[in-house]
């Protein structure tokens, strides 16, 4: 028993530090975020009498605006695009170096070299792509002569300048989640895919039979990163396209391609409404958590169909 007692005490006091951490930075930050959501708080509401309790209005308020209501429509657009074609692209690419195609190793560290490259930078070089190189080639290229129309061509339309967010993030992530399918499928065992050969089974028969069922922890997986990842897009957005262009929506001019994450970002430091921004990052957290918790579960069970 003072064994065991021992080994406890070790444990926490171990993981004391983490917990102290975890305390520190996430939990109380998030409640008095949550707090102060129901509250007047501005950057000037000491000055101007005080920070004073509203209630609900925050929450109204960011439901009324049309703004929030469209990034919040746009960001499901967008998770659910990026989900698609980077799980797709991640799956191709992992198949691709697991096959016996030479310098495999070499293509692995390629694939995976722009997920490194941080997303404020990443947008900038591809704004230069959009806005410069497309144009430039489709002086070259004949067939891609009317993209050299306008140097805006792209990021100036809603639906272009949304793909090219989703183009970008697949470009940059999926490489990372590549690294996730390898390690499945080369866990899959061999002799079933010899036994399969032994009876006539198609490539493709046993990509469907055997990898992707083999393979079913590896998609829940991926599904929430990039769900996780997508729903909290910011850096590219800003450097990218920074939300526009602009749109009109419920008879107002609003941002075109403004991301939830920066949605929230403008309404606390561009508007100066940290309160209301507060309070959407918390709405925001909640229907996250919610989506994820979901989706999770929608996998799980998939996992034991297959």
């Amino acid at each position: 028993m003072n064994k065991k007692r021992e080994n406890s005490l070790i444990f926490w006091l171990f993981l004391a530090p983490v917990l102290f951490a975890f305390l520190m930075v996430e939990i109380i930050p998030f409640l008095m975020g949550a707090w102060y959501s129901f509250t007047n708080w501005t950057s000037s509401a000491r000055i101007d009498g005080g920070i004073r309790f509203v209630g609900l209005d925050n929450y109204i308020g960011s439901f009324k605006d049309p703004a929030f209501g469209y990034s919040f429509g746009i960001t499901l657009v967008y998770t659910v695009m990026n989900m698609v074609f980077i799980n797709f692209v991640a799956f191709a690419l992992a198949l691709l170096v697991t096959s016996k195609l030479k310098l495999r190793n070499i293509y692995r560290v390629g694939f995976f070299v722009p997920n490194l490259i941080g997303g404020l930078i990443l947008g900038y070089i591809w704004q230069f792509v959009f806005n410069n190189a497309v144009p430039a080639l489709g002086k070259i290229v004949p067939f891609l002569s009317p993209l050299s129309a306008s140097e805006n061509l792209i990021l100036g339309n809603n639906t272009a300048a949304l793909m090219a967010l989703v183009a970008v993030g697949t470009w940059q992530y999926a490489g990372y989640v590549m690294m996730i399918y390898i390690a499945a499928i080369e866990n899959v065992p061999v002799e079933l895919h010899e036994a399969a050969m032994i009876d006539g089974a198609t490539p493709f028969a046993r990509l469907r039979k055997i990898t992707i069922p083999m393979a079913a922890q590896a998609f829940t997986i991926t599904m929430f990163l990039t769900l996780v990842n997508s729903f909290k897009q910011f850096d590219v957005n800003v450097s990218l396209t920074s939300g526009g262009p602009s749109t009109m929506y419920q008879g107002k001019p609003i941002l075109g391609t403004e991301l939830l994450a920066l949605n929230i970002y403008n309404t606390a430091f561009l508007s100066n409404n940290l309160a209301a921004g507060q309070a959407r990052a918390v709405v925001f957290f909640f229907v996250l958590a919610i989506v994820a918790i979901v989706q999770v579960s929608v996998n799980k069970k998939k996992e034991i169909e297959l």
